[in-house]
This record gives structure tokens, C-alpha cells and sequence, in this order.
């Protein structure tokens, strides 16, 4: 059983999709493992490093020859993939609904491609979702940029000279990133305040010490859609929403926007005008922004200031943080495959009627047979 791990070409990518300490559990299970020349740089993780765990450094193309499974973080191009054998796994984040051509271009090649972004949210699939260990870390540095951008204190501080109102931060969107985000700015001393559309989330942020701001007594406050996520809201609860947005958000020195709908544009959360109530420094950091961003003029990737706010479109900020980023990412790989690894034939067996592998299962045997992607 031969695993090879790509170095990413994405520009801007700076995680891995293996680390020593998986390198060292896919050995111990039986497999031989190639990683890329220069795989982990970008993650301070030298090619030394592989090699001291037992990997074999090579070339792209000597990586992936015979290679039963290929391990990456962002899905590459199927020309970069020639030589592959037919029905090798390809597991990492693929980017389905956004890469219609790559992924046909998979199933043509005989490639089974498997896209961790779908991971079901059930419980014996937590420690392989990557989209919460890279939310985790998202949301966290979230709050440490807006700190950095935003030109004051966060905790009180009663000094000789006066006293330091602690800082305002509005949390909209508590899922992974948001109840991260909250639990970031109370460690830094500011004054936390939450919004969702879903009411089971009340009680965490009130756990994590945050004042919870909801809508009351609105059809469609539940908001529960599909595996966890946010679902879309009645007219009634967005008119209800925005009038207690507008009241609450005029108050609020940073607000952190996390709110997505799984393969739709992000909701909408901030108006122009409501920005505009926000005084003078203020900070928006936008997680949704690569989804069309929850606030309006929202820009991906660049940080704007408009009405005196600093409006940040935050794009996978787990990459700010390559070193846990990368060990979070190839942990979920690894304890995926090791999930479906049979020991007599020492490979990764996927059954069909697994609900994981049929969430994750995106080509097998030169066709697309996701249902998600069909219905698309």
C-alpha cells in the first residue's frame, strides 16, 4: 500500500497534507509512504523531517507512480496527475461545486476522488472534518488580526491616568469559527456579544461567557438545516434580524461575520447603511468572503474602509497558521483512511453503503457518482 502526498501549487497555500507523526501512523499500519520534495516547507517542516519518519522524498511524478492513495490539501489539476494508476484514491479538500471541470477531469483519469469538505457531521466523522479543524483555527485568527487592525485595548484597564473601556466584539454565525472567535476575544479581556439563526446555540454562548442576541418570537428562529448548518430564514426573521442587527451592531467596535449556507451565496448580515452607524475605527472581519461575504461591498481578499470601517475579506485564514494548520488537516486525513483500513489486505476498503463514504465519494470507475454533484 503506497500513500503519496502532493506539494500544493495553489498560490497562497501554505499547509500540508501529511506531517512526520502521520507519516510514522501510516508506516505503522503497513503502507510506504512518498511525500513531494519540499512538501512541508511553507509548514517549517523540512524534507529531513519526512525522511527521519520514515518517508521516501521524491518527485512529484515518482510520488504518484503505482501510489494507491494521494494525499493533498487543495485539489490538483488533473494534468499534474499523469501516470496515476486507475482507481487510486485522491483524498483532501477538492472544492466540488467549484470545480466541475477538475473533477470530471478525475473520473477520466480512473481516479476515485474523495472531497473531506463533505465530511457528514455525525459524531464518529468529527476528528475527520476538516472543515471544522480549519474553522477552529480561522475563527481564532479572526479576532487576532481585527486586534491588530483595530487601534485600541481590548480588556478594561484602571490605571492612574484613567480607565480603558473594554472592547465591543459582535460574533454573527455561532458555528466552529464563531464559538472559537468568542472564546478568543474573552481570553483577550473584551466584552462578547453573539448572534445565529439557530436557537440550540443560545446556551453555547452563554457557556463561553458571551451575551446572546437573538430574535424572539419569529417563525423560522430555529434555523436547523442539514448537518448542523445554518438554513435560509422566512422574510419575517430577515426583517426582524436586520432591525436587531441594526440597534445592536451600532455599539460594537469589532464584528467577526461567519455565517454560510452550504452551496449557496453567504447570507447577507450587514447593510451599507448599518456599517455606516459604526463609529470611526471600527473593524469588520468577513469569514464569508470567498462565498460572496455576509456584509455589502465586501471585497474577497482585500481590506477596505468604508464610513471610517475597516472591512476585512477574510480568505482561509487557516493558512496564517500553517504549522497547526497543516498537523490539524493531516491528522483528519489519517484518521479517515486508518477508519476504513482492513488489515488482512492491508488497504483502504470503502464500503458503498457507508454514509461517510457516500457523502465524501465524489468518482469511482471513470463516472461522477455523487448525488450532491448530479443534482447540481
Amino acid at each position: 500500500m503506497k500513500i503519496a502526498v502532493l506539494k500544493e501549487t495553489v498560490e497562497g497555500e501554505t499547509r500540508c497534507a501529511a506531517i512526520p507523526e502521520t507519516v510514522k501512523k501510516f508506516i505503522a499500519l503497513g503502507a510506504s509512504v512518498a511525500v513531494e520534495s519540499d512538501v512541508g516547507s511553507s509548514a517549517g517542516l523540512s524534507d529531513r523531517d519526512f525522511a527521519e519518519a520514515g518517508a521516501e522524498v521524491v518527485s512529484r511524478q515518482q510520488a504518484i507512480a503505482d501510489a494507491d492513495v494521494i494525499l493533498c490539501v487543495t485539489g490538483p489539476e488533473p494534468a499534474t496527475l499523469e501516470g496515476v494508476k486507475a482507481g487510486a484514491l485522491l483524498v483532501g479538500g477538492l472544492d466540488p461545486l467549484r470545480r466541475g471541470p477538475a473533477i470530471q477531469g478525475y473520473a477520466a483519469s480512473g481516479i476515485e476522488a474523495l472531497a473531506m469538505e463533505w465530511m457528514p457531521r455525525i459524531t464518529r466523522a468529527q476528528s475527520m472534518d476538516i472543515l471544522s479543524s480549519q474553522s477552529n483555527l480561522a475563527g481564532y485568527k479572526a479576532v487576532v488580526e481585527a486586534a491588530a487592525i483595530y487601534g485600541r485595548a481590548f480588556p478594561m484597564m484602571m490605571t492612574a491616568a484613567g480607565t480603558i473601556s473594554p472592547t465591543k466584539v459582535f460574533v454573527m454565525g455561532v458555528g466552529v469559527a464563531g464559538l472559537q472567535a468568542i472564546a478568543t476575544a474573552r481570553r483577550l479581556g473584551a466584552q462578547v456579544s453573539a448572534t445565529d439563526v439557530r436557537s440550540a446555540t443560545r446556551e453555547q454562548i452563554q457557556s463561553l461567557g458571551a451575551k446572546p442576541i437573538f430574535v424572539e418570537n419569529v417563525a423560522g428562529i430555529e434555523g436547523e438545516g442539514q448537518g448542523g448548518y445554518a438554513a435560509e430564514m422566512s422574510e419575517d426573521y430577515r426583517a426582524a434580524q436586520a432591525e436587531l442587527v441594526s440597534s445592536h451592531i451600532a455599539k460594537q467596535d469589532i464584528v467577526i461575520t461567519t455565517a454560510l449556507i452550504p452551496g449557496k451565496p453567504a447570507p447577507r448580515l450587514i447593510s451599507d447603511d448599518q456599517l455606516a452607524t459604526m463609529r470611526e475605527g471600527s473593524v469588520v472581519i468577513d469569514l464569508a468572503a470567498e462565498a460572496g461575504g455576509n456584509v455589502e461591498g465586501c471585497v474577497a481578499g482585500q481590506s477596505t474602509r468604508r464610513h471610517g470601517v475597516t472591512v476585512v475579506g477574510a480568505i482561509n485564514l487557516a493558512r496564517s497558521l500553517p504549522a497547526d494548520a497543516s498537523a490539524l488537516f493531516a491528522r483528519n486525513l489519517f484518521n479517515f483512511l486508518s477508519a476504513f483500513w482492513h488489515k488482512d489486505s492491508n488497504a483502504v476498503v470503502l464500503a458503498d453503503d457507508d454514509e461517510i463514504v457516500r457523502a465524501v465519494r465524489l468518482t469511482r470507475g471513470g463516472k461522477v457518482v455523487n448525488e450532491r454533484l448530479a443534482a447540481s
